[in-house]
């Protein structure tokens, strides 16, 4: 040996042995696993000797075996037989009662009945992605508020939800009828783009999808502001950024209400996003104080474990049997009700052509007599913007 160290052929040499026991480990690896797929009374003696040699290896596969087949059980939507759910619904409606403040979090299994793909279910966009599938865009100017985005609304109005905290970008809860100050938006809202140089900022409430030309870390829409002429950018907020807009954001809202909160109820979300963020879950209380938690969604979450009750059936079916439970009649949606179309700031002439996305439109149905384009929300309209003081809802971009 050289006095500085191994020489290079030495290195050269010693790397040849270190290559070849990792491949002698990983041949080792592979016989192993094929002997483990055969059942026990087909295994050779030979290969029983092989798995008396290889304990260890044996022990590692057979874990990964078991954490592959968790993950899997993880991904299975199960469902609760009727007579269940119906008692489990029951139980939710007496905490629904009883809760002195009820904050609810949504997230993309509420849109699923108004045809916007969710993330987890197994049609998802991340589960299909990984299955090597494509996924096609959906025609988000099509969707409307659904069944369980109507029941929020109206247990709001009843004042027996004081906030709403989603996920969903797709601006259903503030069409339903939802006022804005109810409503945290934690990822943006695809209808809605801002002047960040005016201050407070001014928002634009669009009835076209703003994010035509947007991407991670890429927000402008190409569009001016009307006030002082800067870039509009939307309010969307991707995987690997962090929110930084008031509204329609409403972090501050949101963190309010579940410091306040005795009770949450978790809506069509895998809340694998949302545990993030422990702000959400009082996690700087006792156990003992943090408010209850009622969890409706079809797969594992990992609050689970944290949940006074969890309810495996779909958000619509469980809000019905809920709002019947509390004797509450369902508003059905209406596109002349819808409050986008009164909050709405129209484009500028010259604007008409920055966008390509279709636009919502009033003319689907016709006005029910004596009510033509009432709003359902009496949020108010500044000059085509709203004030710091006006809040919005969240996510399905991130699409929990």
């Amino acid at each position: 040996m050289a006095a500085g160290g191994p020489s290079r052929s030495e290195r050269k040499a010693a790397e040849r042995v270190r290559r070849l026991r990792e491949e002698q480990q990983r041949e080792r690896l592979r016989q192993v696993s094929r002997i483990l797929r055969k059942a026990a009374a087909e295994r050779s003696a030979e290969e029983g000797r092989l798995l008396a040699e290889s304990e260890d290896l044996v022990t590692e596969l057979q874990g990964r075996s078991r954490r592959r087949e968790g993950l899997k059980r993880r991904q299975e939507e199960v469902c609760d037989d009727p007579e269940e759910l119906r008692r489990k619904v029951r139980e939710l409606a007496g905490a629904v009662r009883n809760a002195k403040y009820l904050v609810v979090y949504t997230g993309a299994g509420i849109s699923t009945a108004a045809s916007i793909p969710d993330y987890r279910g197994p049609n998802g966009v991340w589960t299909l992605l990984q299955k090597g599938r494509s996924v096609s865009a959906a025609d988000l100017s099509e969707a409307e508020p659904t069944l369980t985005h109507m029941s929020i609304a109206r247990l709001h109005e009843q004042k027996l939800v004081q906030h709403v905290v989603s996920q969903n970008c797709d601006g259903l809860h503030l069409r339903s009828g939802l006022p804005r100050t109810a409503i945290s938006e934690l990822h943006g809202n695809m209808y809605i783009e801002v002047c960040t140089a005016c201050t407070p900022n001014r928002e634009y409430v669009r009835v076209f999808d703003v994010t035509e030309r947007t991407a991670l870390h890429r927000h402008q829409t190409g569009r001016a502001c009307h006030k002082c002429g800067a870039q509009l950018r939307d309010t969307i907020v991707h995987f690997g950024e962090r929110g930084t807009l008031g509204q329609p954001l409403n972090w501050e809202a949101a963190t309010q209400a579940a410091s306040k909160a005795d009770t949450i109820l978790c809506l069509g979300s895998s809340l694998k996003v949302l545990k993030k963020y422990p702000r959400l879950w009082c996690m700087t209380k006792p156990p003992s104080r943090r408010p209850k938690l009622y969890i409706v969604n079809l797969q594992w979450t990992p609050k689970d474990d944290w949940a006074a009750l969890k309810l495996h059936g779909k958000c619509d079916d469980v809000m019905q049997l809920l709002m019947d439970e509390l004797g509450l009649e369902i508003p059905p949606y209406s596109r002349w009700q819808d409050p986008i179309f009164s909050l709405a700031t129209p484009l500028r002439a010259g604007e008409e052509g920055s966008h390509t996305r279709k636009s919502l439109c009033r003319s689907r149905e016709e006005p029910p007599p004596g009510d033509r384009g009432a709003p359902l929300s009496s949020a108010p309209i500044l000059g085509g913007w709203f004030g710091r003081g006006c809040t919005k809802r969240t996510k399905r971009k991130k699409v929990t």
